[in-house]
């Protein structure tokens, strides 16, 4: 047998330089990994987005205190595995390790004292790592490197790469014995990961005379959803729901400076972005009930069998609470009179959820049986003991969920240089759904109007005390950022819904330029990857490639 040894290629550690308007210090100051075929020429991994970022410290007056890195290595371990070893920026005394096996997962970071036996061992393999001038994306950054097989080096840019249509396939055989079962023959889209999704094909049915059994050359056109982005302008916060046949849309309504809760109503998701559909006025203005800023972030659930507004307001003093308003028996969606008097959100013992911050962005799940709220709590904003928002999460009765029926529990904060990037820390906007035996909770972190706002992701198995924080994964970078669709900056503070064609979607809010503030809605298709783990960042030519859309095919008449 004659072995043939694999060509190599090489992997590389290094960090950028931080760029204040469009990649700041949070970002830039995190490992970024590349990769090279020839030794010479390095491609960017994950968009030249950062891949591991170092965790914050909290104060003790807890608030937030940031990290970066620098002068990030590659290892081999001595378990055999791969590890990257980064001092933490500023800092003479303390390291980060992670660990991992294949460059996708890792381990959580190990904060290293640079003393002792386990150091010394550890840096008697880094010290000799030595660091590399190269160019990346145009840009000249510093790192180390190592050499890999080409076959792992594949599996590893596979991982960090987008998932994108590569081909489109059809059914071998197709009978038929009229145009119905033509029209619901479907094509299959495969994607570069293996994984697969169910297109719907506009058949040209011209020439075929489905009455003379017989073979027929068809053409056809695979279609796919699409959205163009923006939907609308000024609005944050997008909420879609389907409800006794109709359509509607919600969101914060900054083109009435975050003033009132207004709905629209329409026969399709299209409808509600056509030009003239009306805005509904639910709630206004009412000094004497406390509803005079802030209206933000409503959303609608169905709890109990009952359709609620779940929404944030404040008082003549700034400070949003959450509340909730339920709609009357046989009421209508778009008519004010037909819900109740909103009721703010109290724990179990009827107190206020906060008496010394803010509450906002609250949102209902139920899995396993149990029901949830979860939303997002701050102290301190605007001075020097702000805690950052964080995100909580308590159990609730179906029958009485205006009144928390368990203990809020800390479920995240912004620690990582994405989420507490330039002055911005948050974990806001919760929002999710269950698949497959899994919980999916997207948050946002950033700032809610500036592209530096993005998508973490919260991961659970979906019979696990949602309230025990150690039942929860926090995904290690954005699921959605700034660098995951052209065009579109500081994507954030989603929901989720199931259209017309059961397909999952989501809605989102982010801008149409760098240096925008004006929040925007757009929508897109939920891609589940070959792991059957979610993708947000399909944009529309990575769902369907549109030089893939003609089709023919044979069909047989019966």
């Amino acid at each position: 047998m004659v072995a043939y040894e694999e060509k190599s290629a090489r992997l590389l550690a290094y960090t950028r330089s931080a760029s204040p308007g469009d990649y700041p210090e949070g970002l830039a100051y995190s490992v970024h990994l590349a990769y090279s075929m020839d030794g010479e020429r390095y491609f960017a991994l994950h968009g030249n987005y950062g891949v591991l970022f170092a965790e914050a410290e909290i104060s003790g007056e807890d608030t937030i205190v940031p990290q970066y890195v620098e002068n990030p290595r590659i290892l081999i371990l001595a378990t055999g595995n791969y590890g990257i070893l980064a001092d933490r920026a500023g800092e003479e005394g303390h390291a980060l390790l992670w660990r991992t096996v294949d460059f996708k997962e890792f381990q959580p970071a190990l904060l290293m004292e640079k003393s002792g036996e386990q150091w010394e061992a550890l840096w008697a393999q880094a010290k000799d790592v030595p660091q590399e001038s190269h160019i990346v994306e145009g840009e000249a950054v510093m790192g180390s490197s190592m050499e890999i097989s080409r076959s792992f080096c594949d599996r590893i840019v596979q991982s960090w790469s987008q998932v994108h249509n590569t081909e489109i396939r059809l059914p071998d055989t197709i009978r038929v014995h009229g145009p119905e079962e033509l029209a619901a023959v479907q094509a299959q889209a495969v994607y570069s990961d293996g994984s697969t999704d169910m297109k719907t094909v506009a058949w040209d049915m011209e020439g075929i005379d489905f009455g003379t059994p017989g073979i027929y050359s068809v053409t056809g056109r695979v279609c796919s959803r699409k959205f163009a982005f923006p939907l609308l302008k000024g609005r944050g916060d997008p909420v879609i729901f389907p409800w006794e046949g109709k359509w509607y849309f919600l969101a914060t309504n900054d083109n009435q400076n975050d003033i009132g809760i207004y709905v629209r109503e329409a026969d399709s998701v299209e409808g509600l972005f056509e030009p003239g559909t009306q805005d509904h006025l639910l709630l206004d203005v009412d000094e004497e009930k406390g509803f005079i800023q802030t209206f933000w972030a409503p959303e609608f659930h169905v709890i109990g069998g009952e359709l609620y507004i779940l929404f944030a307001v404040g008082g003549k003093v700034w400070g949003p609470q959450c509340h909730l308003m339920r709609l009357k028996k046989d009421g209508r969606i778009v008519e004010r009179d037909s819900w109740e008097e909103p009721v703010k959100v109290v724990r179990r013992d009827g107190t206020p959820l906060t008496t010394d911050g803010i509450t906002l962005d609250m949102t209902y799940l139920r899995a396993g049986g149990t029901s949830y709220m979860a939303w997002s709590y701050r102290r301190g904003i605007g001075t020097p003991k702000d805690t950052g928002s964080m995100l909580y999460i308590a159990r609730v009765e179906e029958d009485a969920p205006w009144r928390l029926a368990g203990e809020p529990v800390l479920l995240s904060r912004p620690l990582y240089g994405w989420e507490n990037v330039s002055g911005t820390i948050n974990n806001e906007g919760p929002h999710g759904f269950v698949k497959s035996g899994k919980v999916y909770m997207t948050y946002s972190g950033g700032a809610a109007n500036s592209y530096t706002y993005v998508l973490g992701l919260l991961t659970a198995d979906e019979d696990a005390d949602l309230t025990a924080v150690e039942s929860w994964r926090k995904s290690i970078v954005p699921v959605l950022s700034f660098y995951s669709v052209k065009g579109e900056y500081g994507p954030g503070h989603n929901s989720f819904f199931v259209d017309e064609d059961g397909k999952l979607m989501i809605a989102y809010h982010a801008e149409t330029e760098l240096s925008s503030t004006l929040r925007c809605d757009g929508i897109r298709r939920v891609h589940f990857d070959v792991d059957g783990e979610p993708v947000f960042d399909l944009s529309a030519e990575r769902d369907l490639d549109p030089a893939l859309c003609e089709v023919s095919a044979k069909i047989e008449v019966e």
